[in-house]
């Protein structure tokens, strides 16, 4: 076993088998289809932070004229 210990060859998974197309350097579909995600997950994210904005600016310009009244 102290011989085989520092013997590291195959630690750390295998490589993807690389296509003929993405060995001259086309890549492959995958990259467009992240590219994509990413794009409407940046989106997604744009609407969310308006809409959040919108709600918390909704309250502040009503200021106290829905509360109930204090004496």
């Amino acid at each position: 076993m102290a011989k085989s210990r520092n013997n590291l060859l195959g630690v750390g998974g295998q490589r993807k088998k690389l296509t003929r197309a993405e060995q001259q350097g086309a890549g492959s579909a995958r990259g467009a289809d992240r590219k994509a995600a990413e794009d409407k997950k940046q989106e997604l994210v744009r609407k969310m932070r308006e809409r959040a904005e919108a709600q918390a600016a909704a309250p502040a310009e009503q200021g106290g004229q829905d509360g109930p009244a204090q004496s």
